[in-house]
């Protein structure tokens, strides 16, 4: 059996594919599953570059399907064939984030070994269904970039038609919201630095874009395109750099969902705007398992598959790692077993 782990120092040249021992049967409520596929996160990435901690020779990667291959004793919700998706936080069932469920002491790839393996064997609450007609990479995108697209718009924003949402970049939870919010009938503004992929997201529905090399104030643009009224919800992913512009494009009683850091940890908030603005200001990491239940449900009814940038095999694990730092994908960077 295969995994692939991060050494240290750490780093992506640090990177192995290494034999492992095969994990076994599954005991009383666990099940075995076979990895076919896995999606690549900036998440993923700082624990590669030993910027969230984590033990040497972890085995990487929180989002992860395949197919069940045994059963234990008293499992009734999977039977083996099932094809199965991880859950982010394994111990969070359902119900309001708490300091006991929502940490990552129990996140694959992170606190706890990860997905990225041939075989696991790991408690029911470590998966869910995947949708049904979906393909192995499709549904490995599900468990970090679209549930939290999911969540920031669908379940707490509770996205309503003909709002306005901008979501900025073109990576995995960016372009699962474009597509959510234009499944809901939202108009939606996209912000990135290249013009190729601003035509991409065009061709995705999106009503307004905005190259923020060529505008780097892009409030003032999305004011402009809104009427000056600002749009109504924010996906926030890029954190320091890019808040006091979401500030800027945000209407009074608009709704921000901070789930990002890519330009950094720490901000300084102009806290009369927000106050003036009476912004919602609203700060998640993925979901629950019921969350994902939700979400697959929501998926096969609307039949909504997500865009996928480049699919590596697991042996170029490496290269796919360096594809996501390098930042030119359009979607999700995803590999195959």
């Amino acid at each position: 059996m295969k995994t692939i782990t991060i050494n240290n120092p750490f780093g992506v040249e640090n990177i192995q594919t290494l034999p492992s021992n095969d994990p076994g049967k599954p005991l009383k409520g666990q099940i075995r599953v076979a990895i076919k596929a896995n999606s690549l996160n900036f998440h993923d990435l700082m624990v590669v570059k030993g910027l969230i901690p984590t033990q040497e020779g972890r085995i990487l990667l929180s989002d992860g399907v395949g197919v069940v291959e045994a059963v234990g004793e008293g499992v009734s919700e999977f039977v083996k064939g099932d094809t199965v998706v991880s859950t982010f936080f394994p111990n969070w069932l359902n119900g309001a984030p708490t300091s006991a469920v929502s940490d990552f002491s129990h996140t694959p790839g992170d606190g706890i070994d990860g997905m990225a393996s041939e075989y696991v064997v790991r408690d029911t609450s470590a998966f869910t269904h995947a949708p049904v007609g979906w393909s192995y990479v499709e549904a490995s995108t599900i468990t970090t970039s679209g549930l939290t697209a999911w969540r920031a718009l669908i379940k707490n924003g509770r996205l309503k038609a003909g709002s306005t949402v901008l979501v900025q970049g073109t990576g995995g939870v960016s372009i699962a919201a474009l597509q959510l919010a234009k499944g809901a009938g939202a108009k939606v503004i996209v912000t990135s630095s290249s013009d190729a992929k601003l035509a991409q997201v065009k061709k995705l529905g999106a009503d307004g874009t905005i190259n923020y090399k060529t505008h780097p104030q892009w409030g003032e643009q999305v004011l402009a395109m809104t009427g000056g009224c600002g749009v109504d919800y924010i996906v926030e992913v890029g954190g320091p750099a890019t808040m006091a512009e979401s500030l800027k494009a945000i209407k009074v009683g608009g709704h921000i969902s901070l789930i990002g850091v890519l330009s950094g940890n720490e901000v300084v908030l102009p806290m009369m705007e927000i106050l003036s603005k009476q912004v919602r200001l609203e700060s998640l990491i993925v979901g629950s398992r019921q969350d994902q239940i939700d979400y697959v449900k929501a998926l096969e009814a609307i039949n909504q598959k997500p865009i996928i940038d480049k699919v590596f095999e697991h042996t170029d694990v490496t290269k796919a790692f360096e594809h996501l730092e390098g930042g030119a994908h359009f979607g999700k960077v995803c590999l195959s077993w």
